[in-house]
């Protein structure tokens, strides 16, 4: 009878010890399916981007809502431009729907060619110029925010091109630099730059943009110059 319970509770203990392990076993099985789903979940997922359908030309709209194939720099949201101000609240890229459409399409055809759009100013609030002329009240590098700019119209950029992994093409200068070395008509300068600019300029134009001859990174969309002078203001959340 000593043995029997003696063997009983072998078998109780032995019984015990293995049902953690079974157990530990299932649990890590288990885990393992759950991250197996969850990863093909993210796979799956498309980012959507929204559309023009319904809005008029002269409408506001974020560009990022619209593609994820640009670049962003936005310098007036930091105080690393020539003012040494920051004078947005939030850096954010809006423009007119139309200048929108010319910029998807101009950029389509940079990235055929290995690069892609990099935004340093956008849209500006017209109470924003108006900052920007207390800081430099000089209409050799800010325009009067009385009459106001195509900036405030939501028709002109501040670009440059970078490649495919974010690496910028040399232009001569940084943006904002005021100087001979900026100019269009400045041909004393490097190859690689006259061709880097060159690319820029060219297919901007071909896009309906056109160029102002001091500054190489400024672009203007023909059809946004009658627009009219905008304080139009985005949410920073």
């Amino acid at each position: 009878m000593g043995r029997l319970i003696l063997l009983f509770s072998l078998l109780l203990i032995s019984s015990c010890k293995e049902s953690p392990t079974k157990k530990n076993i299932d649990t890590t099985t288990t885990l393992e399916v759950v991250d197996t789903i969850q990863t093909k979940k993210e796979k799956d997922v498309v980012k959507k981007f929204r559309t023009f359908e319904g809005l008029a030309d002269t409408t506001f709209v974020r560009l990022a809502d619209f593609s994820d194939g640009f670049a962003y720099d936005m310098r007036y949201a930091t105080t690393n431009n020539f003012l040494k101000a920051k004078v947005y609240e939030c850096a954010e890229c809006y423009t007119r729907v139309k200048t929108a459409k010319a910029l998807l399409k101009a950029n389509e055809a940079f990235r055929a060619k290995g690069v892609k759009i990099k935004f340093f100013d956008c849209y500006r609030p017209n109470s924003v110029q108006y900052k920007m002329w207390e800081i430099v009240p000089n209409p050799q590098y800010v325009a009067n925010p009385v009459k106001g700019s195509i900036h405030n119209k939501g028709g002109a950029v501040d670009i440059t091109l970078v490649t495919l992994e974010g690496e910028e093409l040399d232009m001569g200068t940084d943006f904002d630099f005021f100087g001979k070395r900026a100019y269009h008509d400045n041909f004393d300068l490097p190859k690689e730059v006259l061709d880097n600019r060159k690319l820029l300029k060219e297919t901007m134009e071909n896009h309906g943009f056109w160029s102002i001859r001091t500054e190489w990174w400024h672009y203007n969309l023909s059809a946004g110059s009658n627009d009219k002078v905008a304080d139009f203001k985005w949410d920073c959340n």
